[in-house]
């Protein structure tokens, strides 16, 4: 097939030839244009709704803006931040809980107190239901940590409350007479029960347990609580006696000197008074009794068994 035209009544003419090579590459030819343009224009276009219309954007090929992609990553960031932050935090109830059960091991409980402990954990059973987590559906990454801060505050809460349930126990075994009762240098000179009489020279009982040790060793409180009674005494001399929780009472004997006034409060460990040799002594001497409920109970059963 040839094409032929004339420029002008006296042009030359001019031919063509039209072959199916030539048809081919044509075609080809305005194919490859048309690609261009449309890979131009998609481009193009594709910029334009990243910038202007993010969301068609995300729809037609998942694609996001630097903006959304920061805004984003600073969500991760945050996130994983206030997730450090809960561990921190579950950390630090962590140790204040060691600390509190080192003080427990320190004031060891003694036998005489020792069914009369709270728990909160008596009585728990049930039947064994493991947690199957094989079939579990994938979750976004934002969600995942949204459950993770969700398991840290619950775990954090948990660790709150052992924490108070601990400080709770700790105050109340703080306020029985478990500790010692005197500071400084001593030697347990006469025990609790039956035996002779340092005056008399005859068999008697002996009510508690006599601390010798120097003229004006500070004598403390064995548990918080509040003075009943402090003043004189013809047998033990000068003498304070403090009422504690759950019935208890001490009583601290034959000092040189009293610290403290009926109604006042101490802690335990506060300073009672002086160790002395009033009343009835033979020598320099803190003779230390324990009451419950109007009897009396031999001291040592009070005492940490490690001490």
């Amino acid at each position: 097939m040839q094409l032929m035209w004339v420029s002008g009544p006296t042009g030359r003419v001019r031919k063509i030839s039209i072959t199916l090579r030539t048809v081919s590459m044509a075609v080809g030819i305005f194919a490859a244009f048309l690609i261009a343009v449309g890979g131009i224009l998609h481009f193009v276009g594709l910029r334009i709704a990243i910038e202007a219309r993010p969301e068609l954007a995300r729809a037609m090929g998942g694609v996001l803006t630097q903006a959304e992609q920061d805004k984003i990553e600073e969500s991760y960031k945050e996130r994983l931040r206030l997730i450090q932050e809960k561990l921190q935090a579950t950390t630090d109830e962590i140790t204040q809980i060691q600390k509190l059960k080192d003080r427990f091991m320190e004031m060891a409980t003694p036998a005489a107190v020792k069914s009369q402990i709270p728990t909160s954990t008596s009585g728990r059973g049930g039947p064994l239901k493991l947690v199957d987590n094989k079939n579990k559906a994938p979750v976004d990454l934002i969600d995942a940590l949204d459950e993770s801060l969700q398991d840290v505050n619950e775990f954090k809460r948990s660790v709150a409350e052992i924490n108070a349930l601990w400080a709770k126990q700790l105050t109340w075994l703080n306020s029985l007479p478990t500790g010692t009762p005197i500071k400084g240098a001593y030697n347990l000179s006469s025990g609790y029960g039956l035996r002779i009489d340092p005056f008399t020279q005859a068999m008697a009982r002996h009510e508690g347990l006599d601390f010798s040790a120097s003229v004006g060793t500070p004598i403390v409180a064995s548990a918080a609580g509040v003075v009943s009674r402090s003043g004189w005494d013809s047998q033990y001399g000068n003498v304070v006696e403090v009422n504690h929780a759950e019935g208890f009472k001490t009583r601290y004997a034959h000092a040189s000197q009293l610290v403290v006034r009926v109604g006042q409060t101490v802690k335990r460990g506060d300073v009672l008074a002086k160790v002395g040799n009033t009343g009835r002594s033979t020598g320099p001497h803190l003779h230390y009794e324990v009451i419950k409920a109007g009897a009396h109970i031999n001291p040592v059963n009070m005492f940490p068994k490690n001490r």
